[in-house]
């Protein structure tokens, strides 16, 4: 859950977050260097240091070849790692389908016989005291931690976006098309996302609650919805 005035990320809840903000951090600081760079070259060429008599042409045509490359290849190469571990999925613990309405959404446990149900975003004026203001819904995702998750997400009438920020996931729900993505809650814990799609006009009043509890108390939350 953000704070008030926070600047950075939400704190990660699973493995690939944990990647993400690392990756983040690291594009930062080589985006800083680029930047430093240029600004001492600037420096030193306004000062009247750095002119065509004391500068080699065929070493500054060099050094603007391999930088740049150089600069890529630091970039790509941990991006492609996380597309890849953000890809693959092997043998879940347990699938779970979100279908994305105007404006709620509706899950499915395809391991359950009879577990499917709709969550709505509880109106202000029936919220409980303590819970937040147009995140809160009437029934949450519950799902084991420590447990590959895999959702798949469609939609049933325009475009929607399944995103739960702490959790690094966020895919589009399409009518017609499923498009699926995995997640790990590393703990206990409830965390919060919305559509990330502009559906219509009560785009903003479909939220997204996940709570991550242990295996015991998700086994007996599935028994008691499936009966």
């Amino acid at each position: 859950m953000a704070n008030p005035m926070q600047f950075s990320f939400q704190d990660a809840a699973s493995p690939i977050m944990e990647e993400l903000m690392q990756f983040h951090d690291h594009a930062l600081m080589v985006a800083l260097a680029i930047c430093s760079l240029v600004l001492y070259l600037l420096t030193v060429t306004l000062k009247g240091k750095l002119t065509a008599n004391t500068v080699d042409a065929q070493a500054i045509e060099l050094v603007w070849t391999i930088l740049p490359a150089a600069v890529l290849i630091a970039l790509a190469l941990p991006s492609l790692r996380i597309l890849y571990l953000m890809d693959e999925i092997n043998e879940p613990d347990l699938t779970l389908k979100a279908i994305g309405h105007q404006w709620y959404w509706t899950y499915e446990y395809t391991d359950f016989k009879n577990l499917t149900f709709d969550s709505y975003m509880i109106p202000t004026a029936d919220l409980p005291l303590g819970h937040f203001r147009l995140l809160e819904v009437d029934h949450r995702v519950v799902v084991p931690t420590e447990s590959t998750i895999r959702v798949i997400v469609t939609a049933n009438d325009v475009l929607h976006s399944w995103a739960v920020p702490s959790l690094g996931v966020k895919t589009d729900a399409i009518p017609g098309r499923l498009n699926q993505t995995s997640f790990v809650a590393s703990r206990p814990g409830v965390y919060y996302g919305q559509c990330s799609e502009i559906c219509g006009a009560n785009h903003s009043f479909m939220p997204i609650v996940v709570e991550a509890t242990p295996l015991a108390n998700f086994e007996n939350w599935s028994s008691l919805m499936s009966s």
